[in-house]
């Protein structure tokens, strides 16, 4: 099964992963979250998976315009957020046999080849 990568077409990250991903003849399906933003249960299973730190785009407008409380928030609160809005997502994010495994692209290489099973 190919690997799927969540995130937008215009994100940097998301072109950088893709060309390695391309580069290393690793097949994959980008799959866009503004056009297709994921559901509430795939969140639910990425944040049991990966925690919700590490899916916080904390760089973005998104998470800029949060409340202040969003610093103690709990992962239901961070689900329903992430359900709303896929740009609190961080990017891209990686999802392999339907479990996540993997945000981000910051890793070493063979990090990230070990995350990816490739």
């Amino acid at each position: 099964m190919s690997i799927q990568v969540y995130g937008i077409p215009n994100c940097g990250t998301c072109k950088k992963a893709t060309k390695w991903l391309q580069d290393n003849n690793i097949d994959y399906e980008f799959i866009n979250t503004k056009d297709n933003p994921p559901s509430k249960a795939m969140i639910l299973d990425w944040v049991k998976i990966l925690g919700n730190k590490p899916m916080r785009n904390t760089s973005g407008k998104s998470y800029r315009a949060l409340r202040e409380d969003k610093k103690t928030w709990n992962d239901r609160q961070w689900i329903e957020a992430f359900s709303e809005d896929a740009m609190l997502l961080k990017r891209p994010l990686f999802v392999k046999d339907n479990r996540a495994i993997l945000v981000g692209f910051r890793a070493s290489e063979a990090e990230i080849k070990e995350k990816l099973g490739v």
